[in-house]
């Protein structure tokens, strides 16, 4: 029985592992992504993000029976502190391209923070509260009880959220949305999840960071895709246009995002020094679902009023 255990929590404790995100280099600003069940072994249920920390503050350890996580620095720099009862690891995160796993059962703690850093985390599942396991000895002792985390039936459903371009969808369709801010001595949190606030499931997750001040990003539209932009720190404008109508939002706090709909040329521009835009999108990266001159985004508006049923 003694061999079990320790080859199970040999096994459990060396499955985290850094993982290296594609980086894709521009110098209007360097953009990262991660997908469900690519970069990540699993499918990404929920996305949070920790902001406001005051510089050498930490976040308390925990562990989780099921659910698995990658942790991604989009500012500043931190360590995460994995413990397996009898050996601690520290990762230092410093680089928004490198991600650590971090698989159940595997007790873990943030520290070591920066100013003005900025902590992304993806879930594969849902926020249950029954899922955190909050004390070190409990923790320990479902170790030794050999209580193997078992598979979570908690799985999306891939017909739920099937998106076509609206043919009346227009810029006022793109909405700011307030997000939950969870108020902490140590730093906020917010979060969003596939099943609110936002109408579709998470597939990807990608940022832009290193923007020069003043820059510009994106100029294309998605045929289907959907997404929630947010000013993960700093701030930039979003320029929308839907072929009749133009609008400019301003995003500029981590707990507000604004929802795009499908069919809609934006353009992410006037960034402020030290800007971090997170999207959450519906849709792995698919290049046929992209608009990237704005003369082909008129004539696919115009075709859909003119052709609806094409």
């Amino acid at each position: 029985m003694a061999n079990i255990c320790s080859i199970w929590l040999k096994m459990a404790f060396d499955r985290p592992h850094i993982i290296q995100i594609p980086k894709l280099s521009d110098p209007r600003g360097n953009l990262s992504f991660l997908e469900s069940e690519n970069h990540v072994p699993f499918i990404i249920r929920r996305a949070y993000w920790i902001y406001d920390v005051p510089g050498g503050m930490y976040r308390d350890g925990h562990a989780f029976r099921q659910q698995q996580e990658v942790i991604i620095a989009l500012s500043g720099s931190f360590d995460v502190v994995l413990n397996d009862g009898t050996n601690e690891v520290r990762h230092h995160m410093a680089r928004s391209y490198y991600a650590l796993y971090v698989p159940p059962m595997t007790w873990r703690k943030i520290d070591n923070f920066s100013t003005n850093s900025v902590v992304l985390v993806l879930s594969s599942e849902l926020y249950d509260p029954n899922d955190y396991i909050e004390n070190f000895d409990e923790y320990l002792q479902l170790l030794k009880s050999h209580q193997l985390p078992t598979e979570s039936s908690n799985r999306p459903h891939p017909d739920r959220y099937s998106v076509t371009t609206n043919l009346t969808s227009t810029v006022d369709d793109c909405k700011i949305i307030e997000l939950d801010r969870h108020h902490h001595a140590n730093g906020n949190l917010t979060v969003v999840q596939d099943d609110t606030p936002i109408p579709f499931e998470i597939n990807r997750a990608y940022y832009i960071y290193d923007i020069p001040g003043g820059e510009s990003r994106g100029g294309h539209a998605h045929r289907s895709l959907q997404q929630l932009i947010i000013a993960i720190s700093g701030s930039f404008d979003v320029l929308l246009d839907d072929g009749k109508k133009q609008r400019k939002v301003t995003l500029n706090r981590p707990y507000q995002g604004l929802t795009i709909v499908p069919g809609i040329w934006r353009v992410l521009d006037n960034f402020s020094s030290g800007s971090v835009c997170l999207c959450i999108a519906s849709q792995h990266y698919d290049e046929s679902d992209y608009i990237r001159e704005h003369s082909d985004f008129m004539d696919f508006r115009n075709n859909l009023t003119t052709h609806p049923n094409e």
